[in-house]
C-alpha cells in the first residue's frame, strides 16, 4: 500500500473538518491563518508520567477538550509568517554544527514540508499569536502523544525503530518531512510527536502560569518527543521530560500549535 502524500492527507483531513462527531465538536478543524489540520483531544482525565525515571512520576491530571495540530509547523508555514510579518527568518544556529535549509533569499521549495528548526521559544510564541493559537502546555502536548489508551510511545507500548526518526536511521537530510513515518501516528491522530524534532511547551506542570512565562536568556521552557539526534529508546518516551533556556537554537527543535475549544467555538 503506498503511503499518501501530503496533499492527499490534507485533503482527507479538511473532509473530516466539515463532519460532527459524537459530540458537538468537530473531530478535525483546519486553523485559518495557518492552514494547519488540528484534532480534537476531549476533555477528561488521563495519566501523566510512566513512572520509567525520577522526572516522570504518575499522576492524574484534568484537563479540558482542545486543539493540536497534526503536524509541526513546516518551513512552508513560517515563510507565510516571515513574509507576513518580518520576524527573523531561521537561518543562524547557535552553534557551527546548527545548520539550516533557509538561506538570504528563503527556504527552498523542495523542503516546505519539513518542520521549521533553528528557532528560539520567543519565535515559536511569536508565530502562534500570529496563527490565533498557542503553545502546547506540556500536560497537553503528553496527553496528545500518549492518545486515548495512555501508550509509552504513540503508537503503543514497545518500542520499534521503524515508527520515527533517531540517529540510527536519519538520512542525508537529519529531519524527515512532518508527514512521514504513519506507523507512529498517535492515538489521537498526531504525527511524530516522538522523533524527528524536539517541540517548544509553554509551562511545565509544576509551574503557574505566570511562574514560567518570564521572557529572558535564562528562563528554562519544557521541550518534548526526542529527535533525530537521539539514539536511545527511552528519550523517544511520550512522558520524557527535558529543558532548555528559552533562547536556545538548534537544528534539532521545532513546535506545534493549540488551539483552545473555547477560541474555536
Amino acid at each position: 500500500m503506498n503511503t499518501p502524500t501530503h496533499n492527499e492527507i490534507l485533503t482527507e483531513l479538511k473532509r473530516l473538518a466539515l463532519r460532527q462527531s459524537g459530540s458537538d465538536l468537530p473531530p478535525v478543524v483546519v486553523n485559518e491563518r495557518d492552514g494547519s489540520p488540528m484534532v480534537l483531544v476531549p476533555a477528561g482525565s488521563f495519566t501523566m508520567g510512566d513512572g520509567l525515571d525520577r522526572e516522570s512520576p504518575q499522576r492524574t491530571v484534568s484537563l479540558e477538550a482542545f486543539y493540536i495540530s497534526v503536524y509541526a509547523v513546516t518551513n512552508r508555514q513560517y515563510r507565510a509568517f516571515v513574509q507576513a510579518t518580518g520576524h527573523r527568518p531561521p537561518n543562524i544556529g547557535a552553534r557551527i554544527d546548527s545548520l539550516s535549509v533557509w538561506h538570504d533569499d528563503g527556504c527552498p521549495e523542495e523542503f516546505d514540508d519539513y518542520p521549521v528548526v533553528l528557532i528560539n521559544w520567543d519565535d515559536a510564541e511569536a508565530y502562534a499569536r500570529w496563527a490565533g493559537c498557542r503553545l502546547p502546555t506540556e500536560v497537553e502536548w503528553e496527553k496528545a502523544a500518549r492518545g486515548p489508551e495512555g501508550h509509552i510511545y504513540p503508537w503503543g507500548d514497545r518500542w520499534d525503530e521503524n515508527n520515527c526518526r533517531h540517529r540510527n536511521n536519519r538520512g542525508a537530510d537529519s529531519v524527515a518531512p512532518v508527514y512521514a513515518y504513519p506507523e507512529g501516528v498517535s492515538g489521537y491522530g498526531t504525527w511524530n510527536q516522538s522523533g524527528n524534532v524536539m517541540e517548544w511547551c509553554s509551562v511545565r506542570h509544576e509551574d503557574t502560569e505566570s511562574a514560567n512565562t518570564a521572557s529572558g536568556e535564562e528562563s528554562l521552557r519544557q521541550e518534548r518527543g526526542g529527535c533525530w539526534r537521539y539514539p536511545d529508546k527511552f528519550a523517544f518516551r511520550c512522558s520524557q521530560r527535558s529543558f532548555v533556556v528559552s533562547k536556545a537554537v538548534n537544528d534539532f527543535r521545532g513546535f506545534r500549535l493549540v488551539l483552545p475549544v473555547q477560541a474555536e467555538a
